[in-house]
């Protein structure tokens, strides 16, 4: 085992965190989220949506015609909760609920032309934001935060997270 700068074994490099820090990290993790989702909140609500709305918004447009099922198990919601959700999207004209051609039972979703603005602009609102702080924070900040967050993820989750970054190409 060769001998990293330092002194310790390379591979065995630890970062060790205090408590102190841990919370730290994890209450500027909560403010960023307040921050990351204050904008699409201050739209959804003029519209009477919730978050739930975006991210059924969020995940149909970047899987057009992923079915009921599959949306159940990104979001990981109850039927109850997402057919909730789904029904007034539907009814509002932003989402289009499709027949499977190969299973009539599989219901695959698609947004409309008023979904797909919709879906724009709550996007645009969050990749300004993220923008702004990648730019201020830098590429390896970024690359770094990346892998924090996907560390973060279940293993089923990065999976799921992984077949649809594969999926966008």
């Amino acid at each position: 085992m060769t001998e990293a700068p330092g002194g310790q074994a390379s591979g065995e490099t630890l970062l060790y965190l205090t408590d102190e820090q841990l919370r730290q990290g994890a209450e500027a993790m909560f403010f960023a989220y307040r921050g990351f989702t204050a904008d699409p909140d201050r739209i959804l609500a003029g519209l009477s949506y919730g978050r739930a709305h975006h991210r059924a918004l969020h995940f149909i447009h970047g899987a057009p015609g992923t079915t009921v099922n599959n949306l159940l198990s990104i979001l990981g919601v109850t039927k109850q909760s997402l057919n909730r959700v789904l029904r007034t999207l539907i009814a509002d004209g932003l989402v289009e609920s499709r027949v499977g051609r190969d299973d009539k039972r599989e219901r695959h979703l698609h947004l409309t032309e008023a979904g797909r603005a919709l879906e724009q602009e709550l996007t645009d609102v969050q990749r300004a934001r993220m923008r702004t702080a990648y730019r201020q924070a830098g590429p390896e900040a970024v690359a770094g935060f990346r892998k924090v967050l996907e560390a973060m993820m279940d293993p089923e989750q990065r999976r799921q997270y992984k077949a649809l970054r594969e999926g966008r190409g």
